[in-house]
């Protein structure tokens, strides 16, 4: 019985497994034809129809109104068709090379490569990559699809599939070539090669077909007059390593073409308002929500600018720069505007012209990096003014050797050390003014008492004020020296009238935003602006650097009484800068309520003819401060607090009971209204500015008079507050 009731179990176990696979498989058969059946109803794209395609969805950029469109990112679509023979074999090889290195191999679908893409999406948490043939590129590129699903990732496969079986390869090479977008509205190889280099795609050469195919995989971020042209050149140069890898060109062909330099001549749009500020929330929008979206996302996007503000600014910068060109030889200008109290922009102009070729106008002045000369000098004021020196603080004007590796006189001291390591600025009208205030040195824009006042403050203390004002390219102390402050590094347009809007913002930090609203296609609100702010000065500080900035008395020596930095009875705050070598004149000026800053030089940085700032560029400023403002209600810039330091040296007086000596003399740098030095000659300053300063004492006969005893609050010595008097010979 046992054995019986065991057959019985195994016959009913093995017709249910039997059963089970007839239908797992009448299932299958099911599903495959109905598959089949669905698949024979898919048709490919209509490749005919790209500006219909293309224009669906197009993403508008508007000013701050909602109203004005500056920028519509399918207006005016530029593509000529042409076919495979009327293209470079360059740029054939170069795009195939780059984007699909088995594309005459395969089906239209490499499942190693999809596979690896997967894994580092997985990996990456998003889709960073996407392993694409150029059969799938071919078919997203017209289905237009915006999602990243894994139902239309299949139907792109199959669709890549079929049409490889439709389609020639050298047809699907062809659409892809007259398709691909390489920047702004520039779709297709033969605009491209028309747009970039003022020829035929067939008459491209190497270098140029490696830079074409450089640019589909992001063309805004790659744009060769963006602010990633270094990168586009390393990618340019992957471009031509693969088509060597590949056997497509000889390795003298790569390293002459890694090595050739290729001039971008003609514009990339002719159609736009405030195109240069377009073109970097264009970047932005990218980073941050890629390619695809931007270009087919429908977006509606309104920005900061205000655009009846910054056609004006256009105007301006134009106007001035083509006169300064003719005055100057400096060929080009930029501008930005920015409301302090929100760090919204309110005005960017790149250039002298978007359109211009000659400079190229292309090219954002406003996010490149450059020497800030003397502009860069309040914010190291304010550091110091933050330790606690003040604007009646005194400082001595003269000769001085600033180099520990040197005497007072510009020699080294140490065998083998050479002389160029020596450290011995210059004003910049070569004139030295003895005994000065902060006020009257920062006002000025002396550079001796700046250098003085950076090494007071610390480079440490200086740069990182520098960094929590949003400079964000002065970073290690140990990359500068004291000539930091008269403009060692580099920084931006933009970030350094941002950072003077901390002085117009009573020291609250807003960090530089261009939008103010974004839409998606179904016009639900995606990003939103917001205020990104931060204490980064008190103000007691700010005043007391814009009661300077805005002190036309103690300007005059240096501007005269008519100066275009002077705006009557409104307060208006404001410092110039000029580089040693005259590549970049600065002005940047501010009220509570709105900051503007220009620069003005060449692109190529040759120098300017040997002008300062306040001749080159102040009266192109005065216009568009004046146009910033406008008839708005005059604005006071915060009283500064009584000066209560306890040293005669903090409060104007530089003179105690042994005479007249260096500020290193009655300060501890780090606490100067605290205790006196113990042992001034310590610091390894001392000697240095000491000698500079009795050296210009003897040569121009002062000498203190009045002597008035007062009792040093700080410590049990005894200081005096004097009366001096100079005689000049």
């Amino acid at each position: 019985m046992s054995s019986s009731y065991t057959v019985r179990k195994s016959r009913a176990k093995r017709r249910f497994f039997q059963e089970l696979f007839l239908i797992l498989f009448s299932f299958g058969v099911l599903f495959f034809a109905l598959l089949a059946v669905w698949l024979s109803t898919i048709q490919l794209p209509d490749f005919n129809n790209f500006e219909n395609r293309y224009i669906a969805n197009s993403t508008k950029i508007y000013d701050r109104t909602g109203k004005v469109v500056l920028y519509n990112i399918h207006d005016n679509i530029k593509r000529t068709e042409i076919p495979l023979s009327e293209m470079s074999p360059y740029v054939q090889k170069a795009t195939i090379s780059i984007e699909d290195a088995h594309f005459y191999e395969h089906y239209g679908f490499r499942p190693t490569s999809f596979v690896r893409a997967a894994l580092a999406n997985i990996t990456s948490g998003g889709y960073s990559q996407g392993g694409s043939t150029i059969n799938q590129q071919v078919v997203k590129n017209a289905l237009l699809s915006r999602e990243k699903t894994i139902t239309r990732k299949i139907k792109e496969i199959i669709l890549s599939i079929k049409l490889d079986r439709e389609v020639p390869k050298d047809t699907i090479l062809q659409i892809y070539l007259n398709e691909s977008p390489y920047g702004g509205t520039i779709y297709g190889v033969e605009e491209a090669s028309l747009s970039y280099f003022n020829k035929h795609a067939k008459d491209l050469t190497l270098n140029e077909a490696a830079y074409l195919a450089a640019l589909p995989q992001s063309p805004t971020y790659y744009s060769p007059f963006g602010k990633h042209v270094d990168l586009l050149e390393k990618r340019k140069n992957l471009v031509l390593e693969r088509m060597y890898e590949l056997g497509h060109i000889t390795l003298e062909e790569k390293n002459t073409s890694q090595k050739e330099t290729t001039i971008f001549e003609r514009n990339l749009s002719n159609s736009g308002k405030a195109l240069h500020f377009v073109m970097y929330i264009r970047e932005y929008l990218i980073e941050k929500y890629g390619e695809e979206m931007v270009q087919n996302g429908g977006l509606k996007v309104v920005t900061t600018i205000d655009y009846e503000m910054q056609n004006k600014f256009e105007e301006i910068v134009k106007e001035g720069a083509l006169l300064n060109d003719e005055k100057f030889n400096a060929k080009n200008a930029a501008l930005v505007a920015i409301d302090p109290k929100n760090g919204q922009i309110l005005g960017m102009v790149g250039s002298r012209d978007f359109f211009d070729t000659e400079i190229p106008g292309q090219f954002n002045i406003t996010t490149a990096f450059r020497q800030p000369g003397s502009s860069i000098k309040p914010i190291v004021y304010a550091s110091a003014f933050q330790q606690g020196y003040t604007p009646e603080t005194v400082l001595f004007d003269v000769p001085t050797q600033f180099s520990t590796l040197c005497d007072a006189y510009g020699n080294p001291i140490r065998t083998g050390v050479d002389k160029s390591v020596c450290y011995m600025p210059g004003n910049y009208d070569d004139k030295f003014r003895g005994p000065i205030s902060l006020r009257d040195a920062l006002a000025q824009s002396l550079n001796i008492p700046a250098v003085k006042v950076l090494y007071l403050t610390g480079l440490k203390n200086a740069v990182e004020l520098a960094q929590n004002m949003g400079l964000s390219t002065i970073t290690d102390p140990a990359r500068y020296g004291l000539s930091m402050v008269l403009g060692g590094g580099e920084i931006t347009l933009l970030e350094l009238t941002n950072a003077y809007g901390v002085l117009a913002n009573d020291g609250v930090y807003n960090k530089p935003q261009g939008i103010l609203e974004i839409r998606d296609v179904d016009n639900v609100v995606i990003e939103k602006f917001s205020l990104d702010e931060r204490e980064v000065l008190p103000v007691s500080v700010t005043s007391l650097v814009s009661s300077v900035l805005s002190d036309k008395i103690a300007k005059i020596p240096a501007y005269g009484v008519s100066s275009p930095l002077y705006f009557g009875d409104r307060p208006v705050a404001v410092k110039t800068g000029t580089t040693n070598d005259y590549r970049d004149v600065w002005v940047i000026g501010y009220t509570p309520s709105v900051v503007v800053g220009m620069w003005g030089g060449n692109n190529d940085n040759t120098p300017i003819n040997k002008k300062v700032a306040g001749l080159v560029l102040a009266p192109i400023w005065h216009k568009a401060m004046a146009v910033a403002i406008g008839t708005s209600s005059v604005e006071y810039f915060p009283d500064p607090l009584p000066n209560t330091s306890s040293k005669p040296i903090l409060r104007g007086n530089y003179c105690n009971q042994n005479g007249i000596h260096t500020i290193l003399n009655s300060v501890i740098k780090d606490n100067p209204d605290g205790e006196y030095p113990p042992n001034p000659m310590n610091d390894s300053q001392y000697d240095l500015w000491e000698t500079g300063i009795q050296n210009w004492i003897g040569k121009n006969n002062v000498y203190c008079q009045n002597v008035i005893t007062t009792t040093n609050t700080n410590s049990t010595s005894t200081s005096v507050e004097i009366a001096t008097t100079t005689v000049v010979n």
